[in-house]
């Protein structure tokens, strides 16, 4: 994994160094919190509902054993002993005291860590896919490239501010695992025809209160041009996004008012002039360099023999481990979704011991996936039973990878002082409904996602089953969304008609997936069925006991 330079070093160092003052003239009242307020965000530092939130960045979802301890300990002394890992791979501390903040900011740079680009309106945290470098199926690791993209991008002068927060993905397989689709602005390292590596470049998706899948700007753009390239696109947006209204400011609004052969129009005529200037060029070894730092570790000769066991450790793999590159290995994910759980919570006891663990068993890094897991990218086959047992008693393995109980929920009303209606209540009581390991599996693939508020932190629209929460007179209520999906089918979940309360949202839930495990044909998923067959009839079926009850009465 990456590791600082001397100007990183120095960068971050001068970063705390100039917060801890900035944070002394709050203290003092010199500043107000109208003008503290762009000072803080450019450091990941939010005002909550009940305390500030500090949100760290995790760079394409990448920890080494010594930042999880760093995280744990932070957790342990500044916070109330957990962590909450988000949908952009970043991890929250919800009860942060703003005293404590330069401090905290400053034991993060002592493993290399820091809260810039977790906030504002800046390019913000680039994310990857969770099995990079892992999986059999990747052309090459995509975090090289995301890193050349976070350092380009820390301190451009030209994007330091944009109209809005500008999210980037990178991703190197046919399975998207990033949701590639839905960011401003991604990445996915592909072949031409002559089997030469480059880029395919999209732009203009988004969730939030008008969703879009992003549109494709280029097909291939060659390796040593592919800064310019997203240079070009970013001064497209930067020149021409509104700034006049805050829910029009996103690179999406621009795409779709003036259309994806316009946009493309815009983008290659940048393009062109970045080239002319003879600017910005990616020279082969400075990517050579930063791949170095992500080599893979060094594999042993293993056979491949997948150990076997009780039912518990079955179930599990069944589920939670993956191919691997290498023979003899596997990749493990480690679920926060344990039946009850807050969805993506972490207590610093959990973190301190997966530290421990990485150690033990020569596992050189773990990455925090956008669904809101960890996961253990390189494993040996032949320790996965003692992994999992050490999992167990952490009450880190629950095996329901992929499966209706694995929930995505943004904090929500708990929490987020923009939030509508709260969000892990409603996961726990679904969780619970679904908890029964022998219905998940026949349930199958089913992926339910959650967010308080129209912003979407908790990817609603990319939900099989989406649910929104919203106000309605002071009271809460839960929209439901069907057919969205996040992967390489990527589409925009319909929402489904008037919300529901929240003691009938998991009702409504349990129907519609009754509904599917009646209707579906063999071996279809709820989103293949849902597309077979369409709105209506789930929308007939959830909506039952309104309807019953109206003529009831």
């Amino acid at each position: 994994m990456y590791r600082y330079d001397e100007f990183d070093a120095r960068f971050v160092a001068e970063r705390v160094a100039q917060f801890r003052y900035q944070v002394e003239r709050r203290l003092s009242g010199e500043l107000t919190e109208d003008k503290f307020k762009p000072l803080r965000l450019l450091n990941g530092l939010y005002l909550q509902l009940h305390a500030y939130m500090l949100r760290v960045a995790v760079p394409y979802g990448t920890l080494a054993s010594r930042q999880l301890r760093k995280l744990a300990h932070i957790a342990r002394k500044y916070d109330k002993g957990f962590g909450h890992f988000t949908t952009r791979t970043n991890i929250q501390y919800n009860w942060i005291k703003l005293v404590d903040v330069p401090d905290i900011l400053a034991e993060l740079a002592e493993v290399e860590m820091h809260c810039i680009q977790t906030s504002g309106n800046c390019i913000r945290n680039v994310t990857a896919d969770q099995f990079a470098g892992a999986t059999p199926d990747e052309i090459e690791d995509p975090r090289p490239l995301a890193e050349i993209i976070r350092q380009w991008s820390s301190l451009h002068p030209e994007f330091v501010f944009l109209a809005r927060k500008f999210k980037i993905a990178v991703g190197a397989t046919p399975e998207d695992r990033a949701a590639l689709q839905y960011h401003d602005m991604a990445v996915e390292i592909v072949r031409d025809g002559e089997g030469r590596v480059g880029y395919k470049v999209t732009a203009g998706g988004g969730m939030g209160r008008t969703p879009y899948l992003a549109q494709v700007m280029s097909d291939f753009v060659a390796r040593e041009d592919i800064l310019a390239y997203l240079e070009a696109v970013l001064r497209v947006y930067n020149q021409d996004s509104r700034r006049d209204n805050i829910h029009k400011q996103r690179i999406k609004i621009l795409v779709n008012a003036i259309g994806v052969e316009e946009m493309r129009a815009r983008v290659a005529r940048e393009f062109e002039e970045i080239k002319r200037m003879g600017t910005l060029q990616l020279p082969a070894q400075e990517l050579d360099r930063i791949a170095a730092y992500f080599a893979p570790p060094a594999f042993e000769a293993l056979p491949d023999a997948m150990p076997t066991g009780d039912l518990d450790f079955e179930n599990w793999k069944r589920t939670n481990v993956h191919p691997h590159r290498a023979p003899g290995y596997a990749i493990a994910t480690i679920s926060l979704k344990a039946i009850g759980q807050v969805p993506g919570d972490a207590s610093a006891g959990q973190m301190e011991a997966l530290a421990d663990l990485m150690d033990e068993y020569a596992i050189p890094e773990i990455r925090v996936s956008h669904e809101q897991n960890l996961v253990l990218p390189h494993v040996r086959q032949k320790d996965l039973p003692a992994i999992f047992a050490r999992l167990q008693d952490l009450d880190l393995a629950t095996p329901n990878s992929g499966l209706i109980t694995d929930i995505i929920a943004c904090p929500g009303l708990d929490y987020c002082d923009l939030a509508n209606a709260r969000s892990i209540p409603v996961a726990q009581a679904i969780a619970k409904r679904f908890a029964g390991l022998e219905r998940q599996h026949d349930i199958g693939e089913l992926k339910i996602k959650i967010s308080g508020c129209i912003n979407a932190c908790g990817h609603h629209h990319a939900g099989h089953i989406g649910i929104l929460g919203v106000d309605k007179k002071g009271v809460e209520y839960y929209q439901l969304l069907l057919g969205g999906s996040g992967a390489e089918d990527a589409a925009i979940g319909q929402i489904m008609g008037p919300g529901f309360g929240e003691h009938e949202i998991a009702d409504a839930v349990e129907r519609v997936v009754n509904f599917y495990l009646k209707e579906r044909s063999p071996g279809e998923r709820f989103l293949d069925t849902y597309r077979r067959i369409g709105m209506e009839p789930f929308k007939n079926i959830a909506y039952q006991e309104q309807m019953n009850a109206a003529y009831n009465g």
